[in-house]
Order: C-alpha cells, then sequence, then structure tokens
C-alpha cells in the first residue's frame, strides 16, 4: 500500500454495551444484586476494532448504522471524539441503536441480554457503499454470521469488489447461526487475505475437533491466512507454507473477556498496516488481547496507555 492508502475501513456493527460485574443468578432470587461495577461504553465488533485502532494512531473507518435517538447520538459523539470516520447516511430514522447488556461472571466469562430490533444486526448489502474509498487500503468485516440479511453471495461481493481495488481483505467471525459449513462459504472465503475466528468459532464451522484441524480445513476454502484465536493459548497461525503457535502474553490477567477478540483482530491489522511481519502481526494481537481482558468493557484497556504503535 503507498502512503495514500494507509486507511482502515471498518465494516459492521456499533452499539451500546452496558457492562455488570460481577454478575449472578441471585439477583433472580432476591430481586436485587450489589454489582462491584456497572458501566456504559460503545461495543460491537467493528466499533470496539475501530476504536482500538484508532487510540493506536491508525486512520479509520467505520461503515455501520444505528438509529436517529439519544443511544445513536452517544455513538456519534463517541467517533467524533476518537477521530473515527463515518460514511454519511448510517444514522436512520426510525432505527433503534442497539443496547446490549453484558453480565460479567467472577470468571470473566460473558452472557448477553440483547435487542433483537434493535441496529446491531441490521446492516445490509445495500448499506455498504461501493466502491469502497480510494484512501482505504485495507477492509476488515466484523464479524460474519452477525447480520442475517449479509450472506455468503453478500460477502463475495463485498469482498471482490475490495480485491478490485487493490485492498487487502480481512474479516473475523462469530458463531455460525444456521449451520453453515466451510465448504458453502467458499465463495467469499476466497478472497479472504487473513481471516481471524476464535477456536469454538472455527472448529464449528468446520466440524473439526481441533483448532489444527479446523485451520487446515479453513484453508481450502481459499482463505490466504487463517489467525486462530485460542485465548489463554495464544494464536495458531496457518498458511500454506507454516504453521505455527504464537503464546499469549505470560502477564495476562483476566477480569473481562468482552472485546478481547476485537482488540486481537485491531492489534494484528495495525501491525499489518505497518507492514510488519505476520508473526509480528499475530505477536501484537495477542499483546492487545491480552490486555483487553484486563479491564471491564472492550476497549477500556486503552484509557491509560500511551497507545503508540
Amino acid at each position: 500500500m503507498g502512503t495514500e492508502r494507509k486507511e482502515v475501513l471498518l465494516i459492521g456493527a456499533a452499539i451500546i454495551d452496558v457492562l455488570v460485574r460481577p454478575a449472578d443468578a441471585e439477583v433472580f432470587r432476591t430481586g436485587s444484586y450489589p454489582a462491584e461495577e456497572i458501566r456504559m461504553s460503545p461495543g460491537a465488533d467493528a466499533l470496539n476494532e475501530a476504536t482500538v485502532l484508532a487510540r493506536l494512531g491508525a486512520k479509520v473507518r467505520l461503515l455501520t448504522v444505528m438509529g436517529s435517538d439519544p443511544a445513536g447520538n452517544y455513538l456519534l459523539m463517541h467517533c467524533r471524539r476518537e477521530g473515527i470516520l463515518l460514511l454519511d447516511g448510517c444514522v436512520r430514522e426510525g432505527m433503534d441503536t442497539g443496547i446490549n447488556v453484558v453480565l460479567v461472571g467472577g470468571d470473566g466469562r460473558r452472557s448477553f441480554l440483547t435487542n433483537s430490533n434493535g441496529s446491531l444486526r441490521k446492516l445490509c448489502l445495500g448499506d455498504i457503499r461501493m466502491p469502497f474509498p480510494k484512501s482505504a487500503g485495507i477492509v476488515c468485516f466484523a464479524s460474519i454470521f452477525v447480520f442475517p440479511k449479509i450472506g455468503v453471495r453478500e460477502l463475495a461481493c463485498i469482498f471482490a469488489q475490495a480485491k478490485r481495488q487493490n485492498m487487502t481483505v480481512c474479516a473475523d467471525m462469530t458463531k455460525c447461526k444456521n449451520k453453515e459449513t466451510a465448504d458453502e462459504m467458499a465463495e467469499a472465503f476466497s478472497y479472504i487475505d487473513y481471516l481471524l475466528p476464535n477456536d469454538e468459532e472455527a472448529m464449528l464451522l468446520t466440524g473439526k475437533e481441533t483448532a489444527f484441524e479446523a485451520a487446515e480445513a479453513l484453508l481450502r476454502t481459499g482463505v490466504g491466512n487463517v489467525v486462530v484465536k485460542c485465548g489463554k493459548e495464544g494464536c495458531l497461525v496457518m498458511n500454506r507454507e507454516e504453521a505455527y503457535m504464537v503464546p499469549a502474553a505470560a502477564d495476562a490477567v483476566c477480569i473481562d473477556t468482552t472485546g478481547a477478540g476485537d482488540s486481537f483482530t485491531a492489534g494484528f491489522i495495525f501491525a499489518l498496516s505497518k507492514g510488519r511481519s505476520l508473526r509480528e502481526c499475530a505477536e501484537y494481537g495477542n499483546e492487545c488481547g491480552g490486555k483487553a481482558v484486563g479491564a471491564v468493557g472492550a476497549t477500556r484497556w486503552l484509557d491509560s496507555r500511551d497507545a503508540s504503535g
């Protein structure tokens, strides 16, 4: 990428997270429970990644939809404050901005209450303006299987356009919702340079029992590089020339896993945008993901950090 194409374009959801920690089922017995912390923050895959990238110093553009309501105004102010560029028309009248309640257990694991009528899953192909801005060198779809109206054919359309513009294509994903298989996703996956699932997502999609076997199956769909996030084990990197584990940061302390995968992906993409090697990108992704689990909320780990790349 030339210096004029350093912008990262993120495609996906932007909502508000209301995080409760620690959350316990006792509240349903007693009617009240003294949580240690209740916090509101911007959330969802694409906005989390955009926020981390912006804090790290990248130029970021976010393609999303949100409602013309108080929650949407909160997200607009956040994006302005962080320097995240938004495409015109992302705010929609009559749409409720998504709000998730994230219940964080004592072990850092999460449960979600989601608004099925909110903006979280509303993005469709018609919302994605193409061709993409010429200033963008990397496009990341975050994340596959979130949006009911964006299936394999729509993804293929998006990724093919990015490749026509000589952009690097990255994609994160969540658990498949309708028993999709890796073979069924090949039409879209064949355009992806870097696919970044976690181990559970990769194994569910491929029907394999290990992250290594799942990565092999994903490579057979045509993906250039598969980077499987394996939690406290670090990540598995695989392409047609090599396969290796990159260990997680030894000093990571898990308080809340919210946004850890998003922080990994953002760190990986940031290093990629700087021209670093594949291993270095994976190492920096691990570093960002490890710091994310040490604070409540997806991006709070950056609040007191000198976010230099």
